[in-house]
């Protein structure tokens, strides 16, 4: 059913099954889900487009707003209750991701993209992230313009959707005295 979310019962190539809480279906047999966290945790792009007949992965993103944005580009392209082997010899996959390109979808895991150390937790803050990304801000001298340059960049900020990513900000700037 359209926008019902639920658990979706992950496969990856290798074989392992993860179940995904809260996947939702965008349209019929495509979903947007967040990546569990342990699956590969070097990347920071955490949202994922899924293929609910095959449990296998179509494209990754950094934000949720990128996935549900792309997953309506994608959404009319394809009968996306196909098995996997349909899908393949049907969809054209860089037509797919060029007509989405404005919300800079990846392939599944790219490696390219992978960065040094766990990104699992991109997109997800606590109140010691405010604290540590302040102190930072403070001791190194920087602006409220730097904070948020620094934050486009590093985990978890990046991973953000647009109004978190602005609360985040604001309330490092103003913890580090820079408002």
């Amino acid at each position: 059913m359209i926008n019902e979310v639920r658990n979706y019962e992950l496969a990856q190539a290798d074989g392992q099954v993860y179940t995904v809480p809260l996947a939702r279906e965008i349209v019929p047999g495509l979903l947007v889900y967040r990546i569990p966290d342990g699956m590969h945790p070097s990347s920071p792009h955490r949202w994922r487009l899924g293929h609910a007949v095959s449990g296998r992965a179509i494209a990754d993103t950094m934000t949720e707003e990128d996935a549900l944005k792309t997953a309506e580009v994608f959404g009319p392209l394809a009968d996306w209750t196909q098995d996997m082997d349909t899908m393949r010899a049907t969809i054209n996959a860089q037509e797919l991701f060029s007509k989405a390109r404005a919300y800079y979808p990846i392939h599944p895991a790219d490696p390219a993209y992978r960065i040094g150390g766990d990104a699992s937790r991109n997109g997800i803050y606590t109140d010691a992230d405010i604290e540590e990304a302040a102190r930072e801000a403070k001791a190194d001298g920087f602006s409220a313009y730097d904070v948020l340059i620094a934050m486009s960049h590093t985990v978890p900020w990046m991973g953000l959707d647009t109004e978190d990513f602005n609360e985040a900000h604001d309330r490092i700037v103003q913890k580090a005295g820079l408002a």
